[in-house]
C-alpha cells in the first residue's frame, strides 16, 4: 500500500522540535561518516607513493571498507532491531571514528587495509541505523524527503573533507588528515545520547511485537555450524578477489561469494529471500555506477588533468554540493510523484552529463565544475531515496536488520567499482573508464527500477507457493513510474 498523494507545501509545519533534533543528530553523524569515508580517495596518490603501490592495488584500499560493510550492516542492524535504533547509531559512529584514526597509524598496505575494514563496519551500521531511525521518526507522508535530506549530509561531509585536504596535506602529511577524522564525531555522539527512540520502534516494542534479529537467525544454535563457515568463506574470498587473481580464478571466487550470500539470505529472510536478493542486485548496481566517480575522481583530476590539491578541492566542492542538492531534490520528487518515479527521473537526467564531463580535458575548469555539479547531483544524488526504496519492502520487525544486510551486501558494488575502474583504465584512459561504467550501469539500474524487478521476483515466488501464508510486509511497488 502506497500513499502517492503529494506532501503539503508547508511540510515543515508537520514536524515537532523533537523531530528536528532527531534529524540534526542523525544528519551530523552521517555527514561525519562522509568526511571519514572519503579521506582515502583524496590521498590515494600520496599513499601509493609512500607504500609503492600501483593504481589498481591502491584502489583496493577504497574497496576494503566495502568488504566489511555487509557484516557491519548485519551486526549493527541486529542491534538496532533488538535494543533500539539510537544505541546502534552511537556504536556505528564510534567504530568509523576509531577506524579513521587508526588509518593514520598504518605502517603498510595490509595494516591500512585492515583499518579501512573497521571504517566499513561503522559506516554500514551508520547507514542502516540512521536511515531507519529517521524514516521511522518522521511522518510517513514525507519520509522520502526525510531520506533525501539525511543523505545530503554525506556529500557535505565529503566537501568538508576535500577542503580539509587542501588545507592540511600540502603542509603536513596524509596521516594527519586521518587523525582529524576523530574530532567532529564528538558533537554527534553528544547529541545522540540525548535522543528519544524512533517512534515506530517504540510502538512495536510497546505492542510486544517480535523483532527479527539477523544475527540470531543466522547464528543460533541450530544454524551456526554452517553459517559461520559460510561467512568465513565469503570474507576470505572477498579479500582474495581484491588481490587481483587471473580472470578464471576471479570468476570462480565471485561465484563462491554469490552462493554464500544467497545461502545466508535464504536463512535470514525466509519467504522474502527473493526480494532481498533482488534488492541486493539493485544496490550493487547503484554502487557500481556511482563509486567509480566517487572513488577515482580525485585521482583522475590529479593524474589526467594535472590539478593541484587546491583545484581538486574546488572541483570536489562543486561535486559535493551537487550531490547534496540532488539528494534533497529527489526526496521531494519521491514524496510528490512516488519513490520509483523520482529515482528514475534523476538517473535518466544524469545520463546527459556523463560524456561532457570526461570529454572536456584540461583548461575548462569552470565548465567542469558546473558539469560535475549536475552529473553528481543527478546520479549520486538519486540515491537520496534509495534507503526509503529498500526499507519499504520490509516489515518493521526486521526492517533495520534487513535494510542493513541487503544494502551493505549490495554495497560490495562499491568494492568492485574502483578496482574495475582502475583495470579498465589500463586499455582505456581513467576518465573513459569512469564514464563507461557510470553510463552503462546507470542504464541497468533504470531498467531494474522501471521493470519493478524486486517486487516481480517476489510475486513470482509467492505464486509458486500460493498455498503458504505470505509474511506481512508493505508493498511499495504500486507506485507508477
Amino acid at each position: 500500500m502506497t500513499d502517492t498523494s503529494s506532501p503539503p507545501l508547508r511540510w515543515r509545519a508537520t514536524l515537532a522540535a523533537q523531530d528536528w533534533k532527531a534529524f540534526t543528530a542523525a544528519w551530523l553523524g552521517y555527514g561525519m561518516d562522509g568526511f571519514d569515508f572519503v579521506l582515502i580517495t583524496l590521498v590515494l596518490t600520496d599513499i601509493s607513493s609512500d607504500f609503492h603501490l600501483s593504481t589498481v592495488r591502491a584502489a583496493t584500499l577504497v574497496s576494503a571498507a566495502f568488504v566489511s560493510r555487509w557484516f557491519g550492516g548485519l551486526a549493527i542492524g541486529a542491534v538496532g532491531d533488538r535494543i533500539g535504533r539510537r544505541p546502534a547509531m552511537v556504536l556505528s559512529i564510534s567504530l568509523y571514528a576509531v577506524g579513521s584514526v587508526l588509518c593514520g597509524f598504518a605502517w603498510g598496505y595490509w595494516s591500512l587495509f585492515a583499518f579501512r575494514m573497521v571504517v566499513g563496519l561503522g559506516m554500514a551500521g551508520e547507514y542502516s541505523a540512521s536511515t531507519t531511525y529517521i524514516i521511522e521518526s518522521w511522518p510517513k507522508r514525507i519520509r522520502n524527503t526525510a531520506s533525501g535530506l539525511l543523505l545530503s549530509g554525506y556529500p557535505l561531509g565529503s566537501v568538508l573533507a576535500s577542503k580539509t585536504y587542501a588545507w592540511v596535506v600540502p603542509h603536513t602529511s596524509w596521516r594527519v588528515l586521518f587523525w582529524i577524522g576523530i574530532a567532529p564525531v564528538v558533537l554527534a555522539i553528544y547529541l545522540r545520547r540525548r535522543l528519544p527512540e524512533a517512534t515506530d520502534w517504540q510502538q512495536a516494542d510497546q505492542a510486544g511485537r517480535t523483532r527479527v534479529s539477523a544475527a540470531q537467525r543466522l547464528f543460533d544454535a541450530r544454524t551456526r555450524w554452517w553459517s559461520v563457515p559460510v561467512c568465513l568463506v565469503a570474507a576470505v574470498a572477498l579479500v582474495v578477489v581484491l588481490r587481483g587473481e587471473p580472470m578464471p580464478a576471479t570468476l570462480a571466487l565471485v561465484a563462491v561469494i554469490t552462493a554464500c550470500f544467497v545461502a545466508l539470505t535464504v536463512r535470514f529472510a525466509g519467504r522474502l529471500w527473493p526480494v532481498v536478493v533482488a534488492l541486493m542486485v539493485t544496490v550493487f548496481c547503484a554502487f557500481l555506477y556511482s563509486w567509480p566517480m566517487q572513488s577515482l575522481l580525485p585521482t583522475y583530476l590529479k593524474t589526467d588533468l594535472h590539478y593541484d590539491p587546491a583545484q581538486v578541492s574546488d572541483a570536489l566542492l562543486y561535486a559535493g554540493f551537487g550531490y547534496a542538492v540532488g539528494s534533497v531534490l529527489v526526496g521531494y520528487l519521491g514524496d510528490r510523484f512516488g519513490t520509483r518515479a523520482g529515482y528514475v527521473a534523476m538517473l535518466l537526467a544524469s545520463l546527459v552529463f556523463v560524456y561532457p564531463v570526461f570529454a572536456l580535458g584540461e583548461g575548462h575548469t569552470v565548465a567542469l565544475w558546473v558539469l560535475l555539479f549536475l552529473l553528481v547531483g543527478t546520479s549520486s544524488g538519486a540515491s537520496g531515496v534509495l534507503p526509503k526504496y529498500v526499507s519499504d519492502h520490509y516489515p518493521i520487525e526486521m526492517r533495520a536488520a534487513a535494510l542493513g544486510f541487503s544494502y551493505n551486501v549490495g554495497a560490495l558494488g562499491g568494492a568492485a567499482a574502483p578496482v574495475l575502474g582502475a583495470r579498465l583504465a589500463q586499455p582505456l584512459s581513467l576518465g573513459t573508464a569512469i564514464g563507461v561504467l557510470s553510463f552503462g550501469v546507470t542504464a541497468i539500474v533504470v531498467l531494474l527500477i522501471v521493470l519493478d524487478v524486486p517486487a516481480r521476483v517476489q510475486r513470482l515466488a509467492d505464486a509458486r507457493h500460493g498455498d503458504r501464508p505470505r509474511p506481512a510486509a508493505p508493498n511499495p511497488t504500486s507506485e507508477k513510474v
